[in-house]
């Protein structure tokens, strides 16, 4: 933990630096409850702490607006790691802060970059988090470093390698300088690591005054441009390497479609568990061919399709789950469960699965996000109105379908974070044939670049599914769903030059081709 020593900053009279008492005119001042005098000065508030032990030590503290003690107050605070699996650690704080009363409101993503100060160490993976908290500011100090304690931080030399880091960026609207702790923190606008992540969360506030009033959007505008981009990054799985969406070279990935129903509409009935050799045989060919991820199907989300019970579902699911992992080249490959049921993603995850994949995006069961957060798994959020029973009567977008998918996916954004599912673990889906028409459908490929850099919407990964589907057939005149595959291969193309990170298929070898000359032409 970082903290600094200095004296009163210009903008501090000698008596407010030196810890005696306050002499300024036309002073209102109260007692607070943890002994802490507040005194109003023109259009602002000084704080001062007396000299005992107390909410904030010794210190001076100056806020901009109105207290509103007692309560609570909210903070914003980095995390960072640079050792060990430091995703791992980064959430792992979030619980601990969690559990210790110190609710972590939303988060931004996670942006992996070279380490700044001292040079020869591994590169780190840092973020942000608004906490909630009834602490005082030296004691939410006292709380993470005891956290960062009980993770096993060991300070070898400043700025050096951490298993974990957290530092308080920012504390309501104070101003504070202590022999501990200075608030704002002192290096944040000159860091990129936290001026990224901060930006994400709150791209339009600016340091309280007297600081800088420029927003923090302005100030990461105006550092050096990196030599290379830095991206966020999604994890998939502890087998799979995480998503970099903001990477300009990066890869798309390859999602297989395995459903295990009789009734989709392109391949059921093809495959079940009742069948072990028919279904062993196409799970190693989609990862022979190229799929780093499968994505398994027990209930069909096809237009009118008629809902099963979550126990039929997780009957077709569980056991192919165990199929998979049972397989050589199965332990490495990441498992996504295309459902929109709570319990059957959560038995599916703790049978061994990696992500669940909603078309609801956690609309059609109450318990999904909540027991998403507690699963700590990654999500696929879909764009999707009403029921695959109901969505065909819904594709009226009468304030443009790129402004509407925007707020409305960034609605499911919220709603996730709210049920304390972090931004690094969600993955959206602009839900091509779900509540859309064949033109919508092809606006969405055509402007997938637009949408992905929508305000409050950069950064995430991209999954795009338009495999076979039936606007596909209408414009090509092509019936049968399997053979469809030309007409894939164009919005395959598409959907890699539009950013998609990863790409929905049932043809997994022919759409590794599609991918590969994408990823040629336009990941450079």
């Amino acid at each position: 933990m970082s903290s600094a020593h200095h004296t009163a900053t210009p903008w501090m009279t000698p008596s407010e630096g030196s810890g005696g008492s306050l002499k300024l005119a036309n002073i209102r001042a109260k007692m607070g409850p943890r002994g802490y005098t507040i005194g109003g000065v023109g259009d602002s508030e000084v704080v001062h702490i007396m000299r005992r032990r107390s909410w904030c030590g010794d210190s001076t503290v100056r806020r901009t607006s109105t207290y509103n003690a007692p309560g609570k107050e909210k903070a914003f605070i980095a995390l960072g790691s640079n050792m060990g699996d430091r995703i791992a650690m980064i959430e792992d704080a979030c619980r601990n802060m969690d559990s210790r009363g110190i609710k972590v409101l939303r988060t931004s993503g996670l942006w992996e970059t070279e380490a700044m100060y001292v040079k020869e160490q591994n590169s780190f993976i840092n973020g942000v988090c608004e906490v909630e908290t009834s602490l005082g500011p030296l004691e939410l100090l006292d709380e993470i470093q005891n956290i960062e304690t009980s993770m096993g931080r060991k300070k070898i030399i400043d700025k050096g390698p951490r298993n974990i880091d957290l530092d308080i960026l920012l504390y309501g609207d104070m101003t504070i300088d202590d022999p501990r702790l200075s608030i704002p923190h002192q290096l944040m606008l000159e860091r990129p690591f936290v001026l990224h992540p901060l930006c994400e969360l709150i791209p339009n506030a600016s340091l309280p005054s007297p600081h800088s009033p420029l927003p923090f959007l302005t100030h990461l505008t105006n550092l050096p441009t990196p030599a290379a981009p830095l991206s966020t990054l999604t994890p998939l799985s502890q087998r799979h390497p995480p998503l970099t969406p903001l990477t300009p070279t990066r890869r798309t990935h390859l999602m297989a479609i395995l459903n295990l129903t009789p009734d989709s509409f392109s391949n059921g009935g093809l495959h079940t568990p009742n069948a072990p050799a028919t279904l062993t045989n196409t799970i190693t060919n989609l990862l022979s061919s190229g799929a780093s991820i499968l994505d398994l199907g027990g209930q069909s989300t096809r237009p009118g399709a008629i809902p099963i019970t979550a126990t039929e579902e997780l009957s077709r699911l569980l056991p192919t789950i165990s199929l998979i992992r049972s397989l050589p080249h199965g332990q490495e490959v990441c498992i996504s469960i295309d459902t929109y049921r709570a319990s059957v993603a959560r038995a599916s995850i703790l049978a061994g699965a990696d992500m669940i994949n909603d078309v609801s995006g956690g609309t059609l069961d109450a318990e999904m996000l909540p027991t998403i957060a507690k699963l700590g798994c990654t999500i696929s959020l879909m764009h999707m109105r009403g029921t695959p029973e109901t969505m065909k009567s819904q594709t009226s977008y009468p304030s443009g379908l790129i402004p509407t998918l925007t707020s409305e996916l960034l609605s499911r954004v919220k709603d996730a974070e709210k049920a304390g599912i972090r931004r690094w673990r969600m993955i959206l889906d602009p839900g091509i044939g779900f509540a859309k028409n064949l033109n919508q459908n092809l606006e969405i490929l055509r402007r997938l670049g637009e949408l992905r850099e929508s305000e409050g919407l950069k950064g995430f990964p991209w999954l795009v599914g338009a495999s076979r589907k039936g606007f596909i057939g209408k414009i090509t005149g092509v019936g049968e769903p399997r053979d469809r595959g030309w007409g894939t291969g164009a919005c395959v193309a598409a959907s890699v030059q539009g950013g998609a990170d990863v790409v929905r298929v049932h043809d997994v070898k022919e759409m590794k081709a599609v991918v590969e000359m994408g990823d040629a032409i336009w990941r450079v």
